[in-house]
């Protein structure tokens, strides 16, 4: 039997964070959360932090770790998304403060740390949220990057633009400089980009189908839903908002509900207009050295049904 792919998550929860941990929290059989390091982006980090072990409880996994890392982007001042997540980051469900505690150790030394622990090529980095702490681990410590088994990430967009500013997406935009230094790292790097996100819209029937789930878990992922979604469906008149983060753990779970294609991906930091663009060579016209899995397409029912599937599990 496959042991379990072992992975850092990487976070700045976020109500889809909220989804994506409870995805990773549901499959143990094929994943081994070895800790959940927070970032500042969706809300600052004392939120995001608070945020992570809030689901590790509700997901009955207080035993794992969790440790904040940046609070502020490499280079820039912080950009934050109140007006989409609300106050908390996790508006939409009342739930109890977490009793867990904070690791002590920051989130940088714990990924650094972990890698070099672990043996070569068996850690993946799933990250959710701005690039700060991968891109601060290779400036602190660059021999982990040929350690990495897989940087699989939520971030970017290219035929679809941008969801912060016309060019650019909001991880991206929070912390252009990490994710410059990371996608120059040599790390294999599977994006999941607003191209992707933007199809799997939270609609009426697919909430209600993890209401009929009936769990705790479940009636706390549906108030986030219906308060996260608010917000896109104003913004892009659809039913429902999309549901992003999920993907990066739908994608080490069930690879085959995505398609794309290899290709060079570059960052701008200098373009204040620009800012945070993911330039993706998808026609293969620049010459440049592709550094990244670029995902375009996902099934989305099939995605769907995964959720729903593996909630019902907690």
């Amino acid at each position: 039997m496959n042991q379990p792919r072992k992975i850092i998550i990487d976070t700045d929860p976020g109500q889809d964070d909220a989804a994506a941990l409870m995805l990773a929290f549901a499959s143990p059989a094929e994943l081994e959360v070895l800790g959940v390091t927070t970032v500042a982006g969706n809300v600052p980090l004392s939120w995001t932090s608070r945020n992570a072990r809030i689901v590790c409880e509700l997901c009955g996994r207080p035993d794992v770790a969790v440790f904040a890392g940046a609070d502020r982007p490499m280079q820039r001042k912080l950009v934050t998304a109140e007006h989409v997540h609300g106050k908390t980051g996790l508006d939409g469900a009342d739930l109890p403060e977490p009793t867990m505690p904070l690791q002590e150790q920051h989130a940088v030394d714990f990924i650094i740390e972990t890698l070099r622990r672990e043996e070569p090529g068996t850690v993946t980095l799933c990250t959710l949220g701005a690039l700060t702490n991968i891109g601060l681990a290779l400036q602190k410590a660059p021999d982990i990057a040929p350690r990495v088994r897989e940087l699989v990430m939520m971030g970017g967009g290219f035929f679809e633009g941008g969801n912060i500013t016309p060019a650019a997406e909001f991880n991206i935009y929070v912390d252009p400089h990490a994710a410059a230094a990371v996608l120059a790292a040599g790390i294999p790097v599977v994006m999941m980009p607003l191209d992707v996100t933007h199809q799997l819209l939270t609609r009426k029937t697919r909430v209600a189908r993890i209401a009929d789930i009936g769990t705790p878990v479940a009636k706390a992922m549906v108030g986030w839903l219906e308060f996260f979604e608010r917000f896109d469906e104003e913004k892009y008149g659809s039913d429902g908002g999309p549901l992003h983060d999920p993907t990066v753990i739908a994608y080490l779970l069930k690879p085959e509900l995505f398609s794309g294609r290899h290709c060079n991906v570059e960052i701008e930091v200098e373009s204040e207009l620009t800012m945070g663009m993911t330039v993706v060579d998808w026609w293969r016209v620049s010459g440049r050295t592709p550094n990244a899995q670029v995902m375009r397409n996902v099934d989305a029912d099939g995605f769907f049904d995964l959720l729903v599937e593996r909630f019902a599990r907690l």
